[in-house]
């Protein structure tokens, strides 16, 4: 049980520090001093404390002045302890650096949480019964969530004739878990002005019955063919479904989000957020490459933000899913032989784009899933280096899922971040040996493979496509048991990973792969005091059971602004 045993204390100044950690960190230098010397605003105390510097936790207290850590350790926290401070008696609950998430589209996810859970649909039936009772909730207006898994109603795509009949007048175009697909009704096809004559567009796909008529599924570049009509958000609206994600993540113990989009909504309804008034959670914005120019130009006028809002990289998409069938293979795909993906931005783009946007200082990161994709950037990002010269450009490539055994050395050699997403695995898992076979699957979600390499592997949950939740992340790389229960001791077992690499990943990994691991991602004096506080240790509870630790507290810069 928690207890605070005082509540007295006074804030001291808050402040934003713009610009790299170490000038941060100079700048608040003597304010900082000059405050710790004068007691702590906050002591945290009987604590079963993980400070993230490597090794098992202990018992141990933090004392916060401001934004920021002060000191650490009891005797620390005890000397500087004085009338004023707020202490929290923790009960030997589990302190940490707080959690953040390496990849979310964080609009499309705090959108969906106010949209039908499509998701838990049980059958076809129940699918569009979900379907027509939300149209009928928003007549008229476009119906554009939750998202849905074909593999959980029995693996057939749906299709238009599914849902017409429940959605008369209302638009729908509700994306597959994955955002690579969208399922639109008739209304929205023909607003969208889909029809059999409609051609696929380059990394795009129509899906077609056998009469040639779209069936309602169309894949990634031909999503924008519908997305043109959809009646864009106010301002207002993006930012009351900001908010709800914040308070959101929070409860999930997320002091920041990464932010790698596929366009350019979540850039905009933040920073909107931020326009009117302070957040409680921290971002760093990626937008298309394809607009490197756009944000050069906005990083020459305004800079890149502060530690609450950050911006200054860019994301590409060499390939599609592996649900969708779109993600790139070098060999046909098991179930779909003469189809092996396509490739959202030419090999050509990608050479142009990513090379002219690491030119500029922009920060890279590239969506790519299949083997072929992989390899591509890879090479691209190699090739970059040659083109531009060594320095410390921190490339990533998101999602990283099937890697030729032969390529996973080219992480670590290269440099190259590893940004997975854990909770696909325990997902896909279900599935995927369909997809591209046994074979295959060696070098698929190779979470250990990568680590042992010597990779840096960073941990998300590309939400909404998985759940934003890193208990539920930790779960699903310690134990790989697939969300079916088919797979009790792990699917492709031997890519387990321990809790203390995935609380690693987390953490330590992502402040790095943000360029912020000199202010964040650890407990150490001098830092902001990002914290999450847990009702369990991770570190000796049972695998099968830790998925029901609970978040007791979330603090970001100083301040608690979540509780259980």
């Amino acid at each position: 049980m928690l207890k605070i045993t005082k509540r007295e204390g006074i804030m001291i100044d808050r402040r934003h520090f713009i610009g790299g950690g170490a000038a941060a960190l100079a700048l608040a230098g003597p304010l900082f001093a000059h405050a710790a010397d004068n007691g702590l605003d906050v002591a945290l105390v009987n604590a079963t404390l993980w400070t993230g510097r490597g090794g098992p936790p202990s018992r141990g207290a933090v004392g916060i002045v401001g934004e920021r850590i002060a000191v650490v350790g009891a005797d620390a926290v005890k000397a500087r302890t004085t009338r004023r401070t707020r202490v929290v008696d923790l009960g030997g609950a589990f302190l940490m650096p707080a959690f953040t998430d390496n990849h979310t589209h964080f609009l499309i996810g705090s959108d969906i949480l106010r949209q039908p859970d499509l998701l838990g649909a049980k059958s076809r039936e129940d699918f569009a019964a979900r379907i027509g009772a939300a149209a009928r909730a928003r007549p008229g207006k476009w119906l554009l969530g939750g998202s849905w898994d074909e593999q959980r109603l029995g693996g057939e795509l749906p299709t238009r004739a599914w849902i017409d009949a429940v959605t008369p007048d209302t638009p729908v175009a509700v994306p597959r878990t994955d955002l690579h697909m969208y399922l639109l009704n008739s209304v929205a096809l023909k607003l969208a002005g889909i029809t059999r004559d409609t051609p696929d567009p380059a990394g795009g796909v129509i899906v077609r019955d056998a009469n040639g008529e779209p069936t309602g599924i169309i894949k990634d570049n031909a999503k924008p063919l519908v997305e043109r009509v959809i009646p864009p958000q106010t301002t207002e609206e993006s930012i009351e479904s900001v908010r709800g994600g914040i308070a959101h993540a929070l409860s999930k113990g997320f002091a920041q989000v990464h932010v790698p989009d596929i366009n350019w909504g979540s850039f905009h309804a933040i920073r909107a957020a931020r326009a009117k008034g302070p957040l409680d959670l921290r971002f760093y914005c990626f937008v298309p490459i394809a607009d490197w120019e756009k944000m050069v130009a906005i990083v020459a006028e305004e800079g890149r933000g502060d530690d609450w809002v950050r911006w200054g990289g860019v994301k590409a998409l060499a390939d599609g899913s592996l649900g969708s069938r779109t993600a790139l293979f070098r060999n046909d795909y098991a179930d779909a032989p003469g189809q092996r993906g396509v490739r959202v931005i030419s090999l050509e783009d990608l050479r142009r784009f990513i090379p002219a946007a690491d030119k500029a200082g922009l920060h890279v990161a590239t969506h790519a899933i299949g083997d072929l994709a992989n390899d591509d950037v890879l090479d691209v990002y190699a090739e970059t280096v040659r083109m531009n010269g060594a320095r410390d450009r921190r490339f990533r490539i998101e999602h990283a899922q099937h890697v030729s055994p032969a390529s996973i050395p080219r992480f670590a050699r290269q440099q190259v971040i590893a940004s997975v997403q854990p909770y696909h695995a325990i997902d896909d898992g279900r599935w995927a040996v369909k997809r591209i076979g046994q074979e295959r699957l060696t070098g698929t979600y190779a979470f250990h493979s990568l680590i042992a390499s010597g990779a840096r592997v960073t941990f998300g949950s590309d939400w909404p496509v998985g759940p934003l939740d890193p208990i539920e992340g930790i779960y699903a790389a310690v134990t790989r048991e697939t969300i079916d229960g088919a797979n009790p001791q792990g699917w492709l077992p031997d890519q387990k990973v321990s809790v203390e690499q995935a609380l690693i990943a987390y953490t330590v990994n992502n402040a790095f792969a943000g360029f912020q691991e000199d202010r964040v991602g650890v407990i150490a004096p001098g830092y902001y005091a990002d914290l999450t506080c847990l009702d369990a240790d991770p570190f000796t509870t049972d695998p099968e059971a830790i998925r029901g630790i609970k978040v007791l507290r979330t603090i970001v810069g100083g301040r608690e602004r979540y509780t259980a």
